[in-house]
């Protein structure tokens, strides 16, 4: 645990694991809901001087946890790979977009403006200013186990507030060191507190019940931010919320069927699917659903699986057996109701596979609603193909769900690309784009997929009250 500026542990630990082999990497501490209570106090006694620094000096230390962070890329990319599983091409470039957070609000918090009024009264003024909320809670995922925490922590600390930090209990070490680093770059003691647990629920029992915690902050799937969202709410604490997804991937008649193939093969698989943003339902207008199933089946049967430090690894280790098994459960639903299993379909526990959580990249096609992996979010390396006729009806049934974070469409016709950027019923839009996301761009959902953004300006006003003084002159 990292409180006050200090690390200690009270004796008690939880063991990390490595997911590719079932090893275990470092024992940690196993804080409990005393020592959250702790750390939140160390918050609340940094929080008044801390937000009374100037925003170039924020920036500054900002700016010096970015060059570290970079300057330990390797480092942090290789600790990711470790306990979190990702292809070690993929950690190094995780590390590089959370450490793009850094940078950006090291910026941004040079342009917390306030603004002017004009008053109907000649003897009066009206000034606003944007203060920071105050203490923070921050509640993040294993999936991106450094970025999530970089874009949490960058807002907030760029607007003056204080923060504890509760990581995910499957990649506590990446934490860890992105705490180090913050340490070497100056922030003062206080100022930002790591609470490691085995356990979340009393930890987010006391963030959200506190009186010292202003704001929650938390990215994790919708049923747990529900529950935190609930017991905030007496509070009457700020709360945003990162949810799940279920993302549609929509490939009109107009579209290159091989081309659309090769984007969503590889944002499907992106982390081995383990991303909220990643599409779980891909719908391919009927003309086109040969040529794009052939190219996805071709692209993903030479997706190397295995041990995400190998050298050509594509598709690593699930986090752990329970994401496995829904993996099995969810493919095996759909070829029981009719689905064709093109490929892949099974988990890998052979060989090189031995001891660790793997499932083979899989393709399904003919998916109808009758199976679960039509309604249920995935999270693993399971394509679902669905053939649709009419440009109207698929809108319609992409927007068949309670989720609303990202959805994707590949088009040549820009009346098309305008009617579904409008008509989907979602936060972040690809349009012939696969990546939709950046430092500097609003991120957030819609319905069930959660409140709030996060990155961009928007990221920034999250941890920001508007305060309004009437002056008379």
């Amino acid at each position: 645990m990292f409180i006050d500026g200090k690390w200690g542990s009270d004796g008690k630990s939880f063991d990390v694991t490595n997911p590719a082999t079932g090893e275990t990497i470092e024992a940690v501490a196993d804080a409990s809901a005393d020592h959250a209570v702790q750390a939140i106090a160390a918050a609340e006694r940094a929080f008044p001087d801390w937000s009374r620094t100037t925003a170039y000096h924020r920036a500054a230390i900002l700016q010096k946890a970015h060059q570290l962070m970079l300057e330990n890329k390797q480092q942090l990319a290789e600790l990711m790979t470790l306990e979190q599983g990702k292809p070690l091409r993929a950690a190094l470039n995780e590390v590089q977009y959370g450490a793009d957070f850094l940078q950006w609000y090291a910026e941004e918090a040079k342009r917390i403006y306030g603004t002017s009024i004009p008053s109907a009264r000649a003897d009066q003024r009206f000034m606003v200013q944007h203060q920071a909320v105050g203490v923070v809670a921050a509640i993040t995922p294993w999936n991106y186990p450094v970025s999530m925490i970089t874009r949490k922590l960058a807002p907030a600390l760029a607007a003056g507030c204080t923060v504890v930090l509760k990581p995910a209990e499957d990649t506590p070490l990446c934490a860890m060191k992105i705490f180090s680093l913050l340490q070497e770059a100056g922030i003062p003691d206080g100022v930002i507190n790591l609470v490691t647990s085995s356990n979340p629920e009393p930890i987010g029992d006391v963030f959200c019940t506190h009186a010292a915690v202003r704001k929650i902050t938390f990215t994790g799937s919708t049923a747990v931010g529900r529950h935190l969202a609930t017991l905030a709410a007496p509070h009457l604490k700020r709360v945003s919320m990162e949810l799940g997804g279920h993302a549609p991937f929509i490939v009109y008649p107009d579209a290159d069927p091989v081309h659309a193939a090769k984007g969503a093969t590889l944002v499907k698989f992106l982390n081995t699917g383990q991303a909220c943003i990643c599409p779980n339902r891909i719908y391919v207008h009927r003309d086109s659903i040969d040529p794009f199933v052939s190219t996805m089946v071709e692209r993903v049967g030479r997706m190397q699986v295995g041990n995400g430090m190998d050298a050509g690894t594509a598709i690593g280790p699930l986090i752990n057996s329970k994401a496995l098994e829904k993996m099995e459960r969810q493919v095996s639903d759909a070829s029981a109701k009719g689905a064709d299993v093109v490929c892949g379909g099974r988990s890998l526990s052979d060989g090189d596979h031995a001891g660790g959580c793997f499932f083979a990249p899989t393709v399904l096609n003919s998916i109808t609603p009758a199976m679960d992996i039509y309604r249920e979010e995935t999270f693993g390396p399971v394509a679902a193909i669905i053939p649709f006729d009419d440009k109207d009806d698929v809108l319609a049934m992409a927007n068949d769900t309670s989720y609303g974070l990202a959805a994707y469409v590949y088009t040549r016709d820009l009346t098309t690309a305008m009617q579904s950027f409008e008509r989907l019923q979602f936060g972040i839009i690809g349009i012939n784009d696969i990546n939709p996301t950046s430092a500097a761009a609003p991120f957030g959902g819609m319905k069930d997929s959660g409140l709030g953004r996060e990155g961009a300006r928007e990221g920034l006003q999250e941890y920001l009250e508007t305060k309004l003084g009437g002056f008379s002159v």
